[in-house]
């Protein structure tokens, strides 16, 4: 309960980017520009995933899901941080903020979970080639995808359920541009140490652990690759798994750089130029990643371009 004098937090004031305001209209165009990029790369990817037969193998589907986490993780937050520049600051209901913090939460981790079983699937297709389909049927693919989607929103609700709990009183805003978990919790006036050990627990469980795991395919990955007798063969074996390798060190070099930075002296400006990185970088990146590396999705846009333009002549 909050004291007698303090107030039941409703509504939350989103700060944005003072200091900035000279160069909103540059800051705004700059992210509108890469929020449609992103919007339309990961689209196009997932269109053509769904559209052409060729691509319907593990690595794509697992691709097309990670495409449709890109999409959400930004349109949770781009959005209104496009507002919150145009205007100055934002607004939001304090449940609004709460939504915004869980569904953040959930695209954020269910994109390390599908990271990971890209390098499952990777491992597979190159230390047991023999075996890869049965072990990665398209029965398999759909259980790993559901249940990456399962366990992260199982482990962000139980965090969610907890803050809930804790008492918001006092001081509304927040020097952010949306309604990230630290911000949130340092408006709690209820004592959160109980949450900060459950927060380290799931950051372990849905950040760490599959970091671990990728790493440990990939050493594998590697031995095999190193033990093939022929240049060409390392090459060719290397170069299918060589655009997951580069989406993983992109991902995790922001949530790195984000969350394992020290943060003494580090300003709350600091802290949300960083937060760019992992909500605005690696969204945009996999699209140029997979178009420019991936001779499949260089083939399904050229037939697709080619599809387009003979129905445009012939019309």
């Amino acid at each position: 309960m909050c004291e007698e004098n303090q107030t039941q937090i409703t509504q939350i004031r989103l700060l944005g980017f003072r200091g900035l305001h000279k160069y909103k209209t540059l800051l705004f165009i700059g992210l509108f520009l890469t929020y449609s990029f992103i919007i339309v790369g990961n689209l196009l990817i997932i269109l053509l995933v769904t559209t052409f037969d060729h691509l319907k193998t593990p690595m794509f589907i697992f691709l097309k899901h990670l495409s449709i986490a890109d999409v959400l993780v930004t349109t949770s937050v781009v959005p209104m941080m496009l507002g919150i520049i145009f205007d100055g600051e934002g607004s939001l209901p304090f449940w609004g903020c709460l939504m915004q913090l869980y569904s953040f939460g959930i695209f954020v981790f269910v994109q390390c979970f599908l990271i990971a079983v890209m390098s499952y699937d990777r491992y597979l297709a190159i230390c047991h080639p023999l075996r890869y389909s049965s072990l990665m049927s398209p029965d398999i693919c759909l259980q790993l995808v559901i249940g990456s989607w399962f366990l992260d929103t199982l482990l962000t609700s139980s965090e969610f359920f907890l803050l809930i709990q804790f008492d918001f009183c006092g001081l509304n805003y927040i020097d952010h541009f949306f309604c990230d978990f630290g911000p949130i919790v340092e408006l709690a006036t209820s004592d959160t140490s109980n949450l900060m050990v459950q927060d380290f627990v799931i950051c372990f469980l849905g950040i760490f652990f599959p970091f671990a795991f990728i790493i440990m395919t990939y050493l594998c990955i590697f031995f095999t690759i190193v033990n093939i007798s022929s240049t060409h063969g390392r090459r060719k074996t290397f170069s299918t798994c060589s655009s997951h390798l580069t989406t993983v060190c992109v991902f995790y070099g922001t949530i790195i750089t984000v969350y394992m930075v020290p943060s003494e002296g580090s300003t709350s400006n600091t802290n949300k130029y960083r937060s760019l990185l992992y909500i605005i970088v690696t969204p945009v990146m996999n699209p140029i990643i997979y178009s420019l590396r991936n001779n499949e999705i260089k083939r399904a846009i050229q037939k697709m371009m080619r599809s387009i333009f003979q129905n445009g002549w012939k019309r």
